[in-house]
C-alpha cells in the first residue's frame, strides 16, 4: 500500500521510511507541511503517518485540510506532544490513531498495520455465504441470529475477509493480529482460528487447514 509520510526529522524520517518499505509499501516523505498538503491532494493514500510540529504548516492544520477535500485516508498522528487536550484535538479533527514520542518501532508497526487492515475492510454491510458482516459497526448475524465475537476474533475475521483465496500462514497471521506489547505463539493462533471456525461454520463458510503452510478462507458467493 502507498503510504505518506510527514515528518521534519531527517533520521526519524529516513527510519520509518525503511521500516515500511521493508513491510512492502511505497512510501513517499514530505518533511513540511506545505509538502505534505500538496501530495495529499494529488495522491491517493492509503495511511498518513502525520508529524504534528512541522516548520510551516503544523500537523493539525494539514489534517483539517485533508478531511475536509472528504478524504478518508488513515491518519497515525506522531507527536511529542502529551497533553491530552492535543490527543482529543487530533482525534476531534480526524485522526484514527495517536502515538506520543518517543515509541517503540514495534508498536508503531503494530499501529500501522491496524490501520491497513481498516482500511482494507469493505464499507458497509457484506454478504459472505449466510453471514451478514457490517464491519464499521462490528456486527456479525447468521440470518437472524447476532454472533458474539471477541475483539481478537474480529480482528482475525476482518484478515480474513480481506484475503479472500489465500492461504495465510499462523506466521502471517500473529504478525498481524499481534498487539505492541505482546506476540501470539502458534498455539494461540490455533485457538483463535478453531474459536472464529466454530461461530461461523453454520453459514456455510469454511476455515480450511492446509496443512504446512497455514489456513484459507473459503467462502460461497453472496
Amino acid at each position: 500500500m502507498r503510504i505518506l509520510v510527514v515528518e521534519d526529522d531527517s533520521l526519524l524520517a529516513e527510519g520509518l521510511t525503511r521500516v515500511l518499505t521493508r513491510a512492502g509499501h511505497a512510501v513517499d516523505h514530505a518533511a513540511t507541511g506545505a509538502q505534505a498538503d500538496k501530495a495529499l491532494g494529488t495522491n491517493l493514500y492509503a495511511l498518513l503517518v502525520l508529524d504534528i510540529g512541522l516548520p510551516d504548516i503544523d500537523g493539525f492544520e494539514v489534517l483539517r485540510r485533508l478531511r475536509s477535500r472528504q478524504s478518508h485516508t488513515n491518519v497515525l498522528v506522531l507527536t511529542a506532544r502529551d497533553a491530552v487536550e492535543d490527543r482529543v484535538h487530533g482525534l476531534d479533527l480526524g485522526a484514527d490513531d495517536y502515538l506520543t514520542k518517543p515509541f517503540s518501532i514495534t508498536e508503531f508497526e503494530a499501529r500501522v498495520r491496524a490501520l491497513l487492515r481498516r482500511a482494507s475492510l469493505p464499507a458497509g454491510a457484506v454478504s459472505i455465504g449466510q453471514l451478514k458482516v457490517d464491519v464499521e459497526a462490528k456486527s456479525i448475524r447468521c440470518g437472524e441470529a447476532a454472533i458474539d465475537l471477541t475483539a481478537r476474533e474480529w480482528a482475525l475475521l476482518e484478515l480474513f475477509i480481506t484475503r479472500p483465496g489465500r492461504v495465510l500462514a499462523k506466521e502471517q497471521i500473529a504478525q498481524q493480529l499481534s498487539d505492541y506489547d505482546s506476540h501470539l505463539s502458534a498455539n494461540a493462533i490455533e485457538v483463535y482460528v478453531s474459536r472464529l471456525r466454530s461461530k461461523i461454520e453454520s453459514a456455510g463458510v469454511r476455515i480450511r487447514t492446509v496443512r504446512g503452510f497455514g489456513y484459507l478462507w473459503e467462502a460461497p458467493d453472496g
